[in-house]
């Protein structure tokens, strides 16, 4: 795994290259093209944060997530408990998600309070230990606060979006303005095209840096947390390959799959390299995936991922135990 400081540089060049990049675009799309686009800016900003506000009980929704009652899983509650302590905050609710994609997430907003989902898969597939890594992970996300910060950084790709498409709407249907100012229009939308790409591309690296700032929390605060964690991941991608039919039945699941410890689009695909591996012991299944050898085509495909690549993840986690 990167070093502290190298995950912290990291982000803050993220960061900086995503807010300089932003400023200097929407002042130069204002000034070529005068026209309302700062009200835009205000509607887009205002939804993103209204959905932020109300996405704890669409999720919970979509993924039919229900409060776990203490009584009924007194042990898990213990974790949860045990872990935030740890972690020095609060601890959050805990949440069952009634689907059989092993996974788990965090989420929540100051109308909601904090929550922490596990899967029916993910109980099913991991032994005790394991999901007690796998909780570290999300705690970790929830101590860094990365729900509110990936929502921050998120809207700037809408922004763009939303900007480059009325610019398109103006440049159609002005037709007087359209020939006196039909080059200007067309550089707008070119640099609107540029930021939303290279936007996209740093939020997305933001989000796997901050997944391996997760996964060294639940190291820190887990006992033996790095194996325990690699050895979770690796199950819960091998568990993806046998549910194929099930994954094409809960398409619609996708919606909040940032959230997800791992992506399950990601999931299916890295788990193809599994079909020919032995699965003797968990240990064997982690040592299988840590021999394959990335090609230009992953090393292609994680740079518009929210999450790291499985052989580089569990590299990572291998390189604290």
């Amino acid at each position: 795994m990167p070093s502290l400081w190298k995950l912290r540089l990291s982000m803050a060049a993220a960061l900086a290259i995503i807010i300089t990049l932003s400023t200097l675009v929407i002042a130069v799309i204002l000034s070529l093209l005068q026209v309302g686009l700062i009200y835009i800016g205000i509607f887009v900003v205002a939804i993103n944060i209204l959905q932020w506000l109300i996405s704890p009980y669409i999720i919970d929704t979509l993924y039919r997530a229900k409060e776990i009652p203490e009584s009924e899983n007194p042990r898990l509650h213990a974790i949860v408990e045990n872990l935030s302590s740890k972690s020095g905050i609060k601890k959050p609710k805990l949440m069952l998600a009634r689907i059989p994609i092993p996974n788990a997430f965090a989420y929540g907003s100051p109308v909601t309070g904090n929550r922490v989902a596990v899967t029916e898969g993910l109980l099913k597939t991991l032994n005790e230990g394991e999901v007690e890594a796998v909780i570290g992970h999300e705690l970790g996300h929830l101590k860094h606060r990365d729900v509110q910060v990936m929502m921050v950084v998120s809207l700037l790709p809408a922004l763009f979006y939303y900007i480059g498409y009325s610019i398109m709407v103006s440049s159609m249907y002005g037709r007087r303005q359209r020939n006196e100012n039909g080059g200007m229009a067309l550089l707008g939308m070119g640099l609107v095209a540029f930021s939303f790409f290279l936007t996209y591309v740093c939020v997305s690296f933001l989000s796997r840096v901050r997944e391996y700032y997760a996964d060294r929390h639940s190291a820190t605060i887990v006992e033996n947390g790095a194996q325990k964690l690699s050895t979770g991941l690796a199950k819960i991608v091998h568990a993806v390959k046998n549910m194929k039919g099930i994954r094409n039945d809960t398409q619609h699941l996708n919606a909040f799959k940032a959230l997800f410890i791992t992506d399950p689009d990601r999931a299916e695909t890295e788990s193809m390299m599994l079909s020919v591996m032995a699965t003797s012991s968990d240990q064997k299944l982690v040592e299988e995936i840590m021999a394959q050898r990335l090609t230009w085509v992953d090393r292609l495909n994680e740079v518009f991922s929210t999450h790291p690549h499985i052989v580089k993840r569990i590299k990572a986690l291998q390189e604290l135990s």
